[in-house]
């Protein structure tokens, strides 16, 4: 069976061993931890190490890398060249995650200019990783206006021609964009370095309709055998916001735990 994980940041900025404590009690292996430049990369290591859990991939901050000032996307670089620093002292085999700015859901120019400039960007950030695996997560027309299917991440990854850039799809985010989610995971192959998912409503896996059962069977035909990182969100609204009131960690823990169950009774 794969390993299953959770994203950190969904627990808001609680300390990392109460969050590392949730996914232990919840029977889960591994973690996305929230690239906080901020935190101490060696001791939250530590922390997730001495819970059982490993850290395989990190969610990045905000950072806009593919906007056509450079002022801003030359910030929105710095950051990523810093996350690059920060995930090797972590001292875990974490793969980079990467994603234009959650929330512009339009360009400032033109779409065309800035997807060169993403490519441009992203190659940078592949460059800077070295060996290290970075994957591209493919969001929804809400959150992002760029590479929001997963045709359109096979067409970034083409187009950076980085051997170390793969894609990171979401089965919450193939809900509203892909026709056919299992076909798409099919579709991306051998190139998908990642799995994200939630239900069709963020809730846990089993709240909504999605078919699952087609989406893990597409991820065995081809071969996927990296860990499941399930992702929900607290009901409420505000999707940009993780905190929903009083008790909306002990909602998300028992949300996971209820995931865990599902994809286990599976047999995943």
């Amino acid at each position: 069976m794969r390993d299953i994980g959770f994203c950190s940041w969904i627990f808001g900025g609680e300390p990392l061993a109460v969050t590392a404590a949730r996914g232990a009690r919840c029977g889960l292996q591994a973690v996305e931890i929230h690239g906080d430049l901020s935190l101490d990369p060696v001791e939250a290591g530590r922390i997730f190490r001495d819970a059982g859990l490993g850290i395989v991939s990190v969610t990045p901050g905000d950072a806009d890398v593919s906007h056509p000032d450079a002022a801003i996307r030359e910030a929105g670089l710095g950051y990523y060249r810093q996350l690059v620093d920060w995930v090797a002292a972590l001292g875990h085999d974490a793969r980079i995650g990467c994603h234009g700015l959650v929330q512009r859901i339009r360009p400032v120019s033109t779409q065309t200019e800035e997807d060169a400039i993403l490519a441009e960007s992203v190659a940078r950030i592949c460059d800077w990783a070295g060996g290290r695996m970075v994957v591209f997560e493919i969001l929804n027309r809400y959150e992002s206006h760029q590479v929001r299917t997963v045709a359109e991440g096979l067409a970034l990854l083409d187009r950076v021609g980085a051997p170390n850039l793969f894609l990171l799809p979401d089965a919450y985010h193939m809900n509203i964009e892909e026709a056919d989610p299992a076909a798409a995971l099919r579709d991306g192959g051998s190139r998908i370095g990642l799995y994200h998912l939630a239900d069709s409503n963020r809730g846990a896996v089993g709240d909504g309709h999605c078919d699952f059962a087609s989406q893990f069977a597409a991820l065995d035909a081809i071969g996927y055998d990296g860990p499941m990182i399930v992702e929900p969100a607290a009901p409420g609204p505000d999707p940009f916001n993780t905190d929903k009131g009083a008790g909306y960690r002990d909602r998300l823990e028992e949300m996971l735990a209820r995931s865990v169950t599902r994809i286990r009774e599976m047999g995943h």
